[in-house]
């Protein structure tokens, strides 16, 4: 059945000061929600992560009165995007918009709740506002979220056509039908249908507190209807809907208190305040309440025990000073809440004094009593209280007031070992509906135990412990907390001090943590995050008793496979546990080995809650630490196959840093410092060989204006019979680079300073001009040009296998399709990414393979130099000769050629 799905905001595209994105995570009646900056740019888009995998079924947002977006639109993605996580990264897939209404007939004062039914499948919600509605009162052209509700179902890894309810796994698991003909045509039959609790309504306009105690009441209607026990459940329905009621009222006070404090106006605050307290009060005296109360407080008992006040419960379970909802909490919910005609009233009477009535509430548990209504009903009247599933044999057989109900037949059945040995008045205690009796019971065996003599016969030592555990057991499953509590600490007093004191074997500490263990990693599970608390932290306190210690048993049950049908809490609290008692125990003579933890730590890599995972991979880290190569006999070899893969990635790259050894990601960043140090030395180098090519040409230029007077005056002279001065000294090479292709050597007298751009332009074996940004490149250097510096390089990725650039959008079918032909290392052969054949390397070797008739098949210019006359050998030019360098490579001691500009190391554009 399709159900709430809780989230947190991964990103958010900005927000305004007080108003961030993760309000959202918040659904009650006084939230801000998420508010866009001011004069922001459109669109604006926030990302959700949700706690789980799922098909989302419902999506619901309650917009601003004011600040509406015009259009939503709404994306899903399995994972996060590229820019959130580099590694098996996928992009969002559009699922469509809604329209928002701009709100003017309402005059900006209602709240637009919009609700769209989808059908996807992921773990990634993006969220992407338009430009908002213009109105008077939105001057900053803002937009707004008030709250977004998802509604779904789990859905199976692997395979999204399995995907199935909570309920349909359970009964897969279980051996149940998934179709019962008892509830076909039933809202509960529906696999689609989603509770009203779930609707993003109910959280808005209740209580938080209330609405918590409703949904705990849904849950038992649920299970009355299961049973058959309609009675029962229609007293429950009557008591949600009262209930309901009340908690709009106190949200709706909570929003007039907040309103009139933004006012400055106290005494309305003051006000409002004292009318939700009165609301929430629950009271042992009874009291008289303004006349809009909608409910009353539980008939108490005459036991000394209920006239203190309730007792308080968790921060993480109430707000402070809320006693409203820990009369619902803290005891077993009544089986019989307000009925039809007891529907809770206005005002608090005091209690009935009628004897017949009276006589009726003392024989009926506590916990078991309905809520008195205003008007008196007859004994005749007041329901009768339910047989529970426990006692389907026989009916309680009468109580005296203050006093646990006698044992049932099936209870004295299942109990009477621990009878004989207990005495039947403190079992019946431990068996009593009465959450406080059960209590009473536990402390009470508690201190008998505690006075136990020594030097008891050991027969008689191990029955009472083993009637002891037998209710420890039994106590531990019980939901109420302050019975829960005093369960352990009655098994803790018993391992720690009734077994030494009394020196029993090591069998009895084996049986006591044998038969409590199983049941307490089970509470590790509970929906109630402190009593989860509770369980974790005793079973690792159990766990370092030096009498248990020693018996190895807890580890076992840590190490064994997480189910697959197992909860989530049960799982991260099974994996937190392991994680921390390795810590403190280690894997010398504890229970933990290394095969038994890498074994669970490895399998839970793939478990579906990625809090496990998580902590699977810290535990594998920690274990490195102490074993080193022993791990890594657990775990794939470490390739760029695996290391697609991100919790292996981050695992090996753990063990990088525990080793000392740098990262990937630190070689990358090496490896690129280096090249930019590399690059940079260059451009130095070139800049100041142009300086010395350009300070040549200036003497040359010099010389030759004066070398024409100087040969006619050496020619006269020589007629004359004198002897000729010494001609002028020659400047080294300067001339040969006159009309010389410095990349392909080809040398022509049209290569003037236009002929050589013409020249670069078009017909350059060497050089090729970029598709996508039209610059002049050198083919050697291309796959960088489109990687680093084309204008459109944020569109390619490289490949891992070909190392070429490649389209991004083309990429995955790239890699999948594996056809490209790998490449080899620099050093041993040279790429090339027209043919994306490798050859031999070095620079020479790229002018044989661009220019030969045997090298690259896909250069379309060098067709134009097959059909010339040869030139001169690469290398052999004079200019070449004299500088000793080849003349094919940029960055080599050869100036920029005349017509172009360097625009990086490689790439020239025309000018």
């Amino acid at each position: 059945m399709p159900h709430k799905i809780g989230f947190v905001v991964v990103s958010s595209s900005g927000h305004e000061d007080g108003f961030s994105a993760r309000e959202l995570m918040i659904h009650a009646p006084t939230v801000s929600g998420w508010r866009s900056p001011r004069f922001c740019q459109f669109p604006q888009e926030i990302v959700l992560q949700m706690v789980e995998r799922c098909r989302v079924r419902k999506l619901q947002l309650l917009a601003h009165q004011y600040m509406v977006p015009s259009k939503v639109e709404f994306y899903v993605s399995e994972s996060l995007p590229g820019y959130f996580v580099p590694y098996q990264a996928e992009r969002f897939r559009r699922l469509g918009y809604v329209s928002l209404c701009d709100n003017e007939k309402t005059g900006c004062k209602a709240r637009e709740l919009k609700s769209v039914y989808v059908d996807a499948v992921g773990q990634f919600l993006k969220l992407i506002f338009h430009e908002n509605h213009v109105n008077k009162y939105n001057i900053y052209n803002q937009v707004a979220l008030v709250a977004v509700n998802i509604i779904g179902d789990p859905a199976d890894f692997g395979d999204e056509s399995n995907i199935t309810s909570r309920e349909k796994l359970i009964d897969r698991y279980l051996g149940h039908s998934g179709e019962d003909p008892a509830l076909e045509g039933t809202c509960t039959g529906k696999p689609d249908y989603i509770s009203p609790l779930d609707d993003l309504a109910f959280d808005m306009y209740q209580d938080p507190e209330v609405a918590q105690i409703i949904r705990k009441l849904d849950e038992r209607k649920r299970e009355a209807v299961q049973k058959e026990r309609y009675d029962y459940a229609k007293k429950l329905k009557q008591a949600i809907a009262d209930l309901q009621k009340v908690g709009e009222r106190l949200g709706r006070y909570e929003v007039e208190k907040r309103c009139a404090v933004e006012k400055e106006d106290y005494d309305l605050a003051k006000e409002k305040k004292q009318q939700m307290e009165q609301f929430r009060t629950v009271d042992a005296e009874p009291m008289r309440r303004p006349s809009d109360l909608p409910l009353q407080p539980l008939a108490h008992s005459a036991s000394p025990r209920h006239q203190q006040p309730v007792p308080s419960l968790p921060q993480e379970e109430s707000a402070p000073d809320s006693r409203f909802a820990e009369h619902f909490l803290q005891e077993n919910l009544p089986a019989h809440p307000l009925g039809p005609c007891q529907r809770a009233t206005v005002d608090q009477s005091p209690p009935a004094t009628d004897p017949h009535l009276n006589a009726h509430l003392q024989s009926v548990p506590y916990d078991e009593r309905p809520l008195p209504a205003s008007r008196k009903q007859p004994a005749a009247a007041a329901p009768e209280p339910e047989k529970s599933d426990t006692d389907v044999s026989e009916a309680p057989r009468g109580g005296a007031a203050g006093e646990p109900e006698p044992l049932t037949e099936k209870a004295l059945r299942e109990a009477g070992p621990a009878v004989d040995v207990l005495g039947e008045s403190l079992v019946a205690g431990a068996y009593s509906r009465t959450w406080s009796y059960r209590e009473d019971a536990l402390l009470a065996l508690h201190k008998q135990l505690m006075e136990t003599p020594a030097g008891s016969p050991k027969e008689e030592l191990k029955s009472t412990l083993r009637a002891s555990v037998f209710l420890v057991r039994r106590a531990i499953r019980d939901i109420v907390t302050p019975v829960f509590q005093a369960s352990l600490k009655l098994l803790k007093m018993i391992i720690t001090q009734y077994i030494p004191k009394h020196k029993l074997s090591k069998l009895e500490t084996a049986h006591c943590v044998e038969r409590t263990i199983p049941v307490l990693l089970t509470r590790t599970g509970d929906s109630s995050a402190r009593l989860r608390v509770i369980a974790s932290n005793f079973i690792q306190e159990m766990a370092l008793f030096k009498e248990v210690r020693s018996l190895q048993i807890i580890p076992s049950y840590l190490v064994q496979p997480l189910k697959a049908n197992s909860s989530t809490h049960l799982a991260m609290s099974q994996m937190g546990l392991l994680a921390r008692l390795l810590k403190d125990l280690g894997t010398g003579g504890t229970g933990f080995t290394i095969d038994n933890v890498m074994k669970f730590s490895v399998s839970a890599l793939e478990h579906r809650v990625y809090e496990v995972r998580e902590t699977a991979v810290r535990v594998i880290l920690d274990m490195y630490k102490q074993h080193r190569a022993f791990i890594l006999e657990y775990l794939p070899p470490d390739d760029s196959t695996t290391r697609k893969n991100v919790l292996y990635k981050t695992i090996f790259e753990g063990f990088a840093k525990i080793d000392g050894r740098p990262t990937d990601a630190e070689i990358r960043a090496q490896k690129k410092a280096a090249t930019e140090e590399a690059e940079k030395r260059k451009k130095e180098e070139i800049k100041a060989l142009q300086g010395q090519l350009a300070a040549l040409k200036d003497i040359q230029a010099e010389a030759q204006g004066n070398e024409g007077p100087s040969v006619e005056a050496e020619s006269r002279d020589t007629q004359g019979g004198k002897a000729a001065p010494p001609p002028a000294p020659e400047v080294p090479g300067s001339h040969c680079l006159d009309n010389l292709c410095i990349f392909c050597g080809e040398r022509s007298e049209s290569f003037t300073e236009d002929g050589l751009d013409l020249h670069y332009w078009k017909h350059c074996p060497m050089l090729t001009r970029c598709a996508h940004c039209r610059q002049v490149v050198e083919i050697s250097s291309l796959t960088d040009h489109l990687l680093t510096e084309c204008d459109r390089r944020d569109g390619f990725g490289k490949c891992y296998r070909c190392s070429e650039a490649v389209l991004k959008e083309e990429l995955p079918r790239h890699i999948k399709t594996k056809e490209c032909n790998p490449a080899k290392p620099e050093k041993l052969a040279n790429r090339c990414p027209l043919c994306h054949e490798n050859f031999s390397p070095g620079e020479e070797a790229w002018k044989a393979h661009l220019m030969g008739s045997a090298g690259c098949t896909a250069n379309l210019r060098k067709t134009r130099v097959l059909h010339k006359a040869p030139a001169l050998p690469p290398g052999k030019g004079p200019a070449m000769a004299k500088s000793g360098t080849s003349g094919s490579k940029v960055g080599s001691k050869i100036p920029t050629p005349k017509g172009l500009s360097k625009s990086s190391g490689r790439t020239y554009t025309k000018r």
